[in-house]
């Protein structure tokens, strides 16, 4: 009788010490990270640069954007725009993760340009930690009642069941076709339904200079607030004011702080 309660208790801490292990070598989440929103069209001077030294304040772990950092439209002049960045950039040695927008790509040039600019593809997925990160690219689509293209969304799917079993999901695009859909709370489109099966809890998009935030089927919507884009309306309280997100995960818990400037 001895023996075997002796054999009980070693496999008994031999389970815990693999639960220990296990519970080590996962990710667990415990970060921060700033929104930022577009930046261009008509980019309104010192804006961006006060935003910057907001967010620098805040000593977030990365930073992430919307799309729209340069006004774009030449592919002549490109480059350079997005040379005239950099030293903004480094000044703040933050990891950068870019999001297309209108302004950045608009041809087959300005989409290498932004690829070697950004030093990412125009879509892309990444890890933090235990939360997952899908980067699409819609700077193409002109019509917002458009869902993302079949490529976009066979790139969306493939990557959330990648990554399926991390918590939180994030995704990411410039233009937010999901406007109007949410606004009459339907959840009868393909991007919707395929984001709920996968449990992404969070989609952001830019374009409209505006913040808005919506939730569907338990799903929050943002439109971040422009971080140095002409306002395109009036009114605080409508969301017509310039400012960045900073985002706070702890766990699967996640907590979205709007920061307008002149606060």
């Amino acid at each position: 009788m001895h023996s075997v309660t002796i054999q009980r208790r070693c496999l008994l801490a031999a389970a815990l010490a693999a639960l220990g292990l296990t519970a080590a070598d996962s990710p667990r989440n415990d970060f921060r990270f700033s929104i930022l929103g577009d930046r261009t069209g008509d980019a309104q001077p010192g804006v961006y640069e006060r935003v910057w030294q907001e967010i620098d304040a805040l000593h977030p772990d990365f930073v992430i954007n919307v799309g729209d950092t340069i006004q774009g439209g030449n592919d002549a002049t490109a480059a350079n725009e997005w040379r005239a960045l950099r030293p903004l950039w480094d000044r703040y040695h933050y990891p950068m993760y870019f999001t297309p927008g209108n302004h950045d790509i608009w041809s087959a040039a300005s989409r290498v340009i932004y690829e070697e600019q950004t030093k990412h593809p125009a879509f892309y997925g990444f890890n933090y930690q235990n939360a997952h990160f899908t980067v699409l690219d819609n700077s193409g689509t002109w019509d917002l009642s458009l869902n993302l293209s079949d490529r976009q969304m066979e790139f969306l799917a493939s990557d959330l069941a990648q990554n399926r079993d991390r918590d939180p999901k994030f995704v990411f695009f410039h233009k937010p076709f999901w406007l109007i859909p949410v606004k009459f709370q339907t959840s009868q489109f393909p991007f919707h339904q395929l984001i709920r099966k996968y449990g992404v809890s969070y989609v952001v998009s830019g374009h409209g200079h505006q913040y808005v935030r919506a939730v569907q089927d338990g799903i929050v919507y943002l439109e971040a607030p422009s971080s140095g884009g002409k306002l395109k309306g009036e009114g605080a309280a409508q969301g017509w004011f310039f400012g960045h997100v900073l985002v706070t995960v702890k766990g699967s818990n996640v907590n979205m702080q709007v920061m307008p400037l002149d606060r």
